[in-house]
């Protein structure tokens, strides 16, 4: 299986990608570490997303091809990039579900704020400029409001999965 966890900075993606990967006893795959390991000062340009997005799909190919399930956490802010992810589903023939993960923007502030220790460079001017250059979701998927809460998100989880 290939889960996309997609939305932007600050909602809470990898908390919860992290629990879709343990649920589903799947390779977590982070679009922030990849970056780390191969950007030293990223600017998230759209050139330099390409060069991240190429990597993590090319470390999921190898994964999936195992028959691991795969989770991938990022922004997934243009469609392309989702589709890319959907068409390696459907050549390795596995299931494919996208969950989008919304948040309120003064949560969203405050959390980015406080982060410490994550390997995100995301600041508050960086989910402004990714906010400004989403593209929506329109084919089906999950959506996940994470105001709720951990409580209200893990039970959510565990209808899911």
């Amino acid at each position: 299986m290939l889960i996309l966890i997609a939305g932007l900075p600050g909602t809470g993606k990898t908390t919860i990608a992290k629990d879709v990967a343990k649920k589903t006893k799947a390779a977590l795959l982070r679009t922030d570490v990849i970056r780390k390991e191969l950007i030293k000062k990223p600017t998230y340009s759209k050139e330099e997303a390409e060069i991240i997005f190429g990597e993590m799909f090319a470390r999921a190919k190898s994964l999936l091809s195992k028959k691991r399930n795969v989770v991938l956490d990022a922004v997934f802010g243009r469609e392309t990039e989702r589709k890319k992810a959907k068409i390696l589903a459907k050549q390795l023939n596995t299931d494919f579900k996208i969950i989008e993960i919304i948040c309120k923007e003064k949560i969203i502030k405050r959390r980015i704020g406080k982060r410490v220790g994550d390997e995100s460079d995301a600041d508050f001017s960086i989910y402004l400029k990714l906010k400004d250059l989403l593209e929506p979701i329109t084919e089906k998927h999950i959506i996940i409001d994470n105001y709720k809460g951990v409580g209200g998100v893990k039970a959510e989880l565990d209808r899911l999965f």
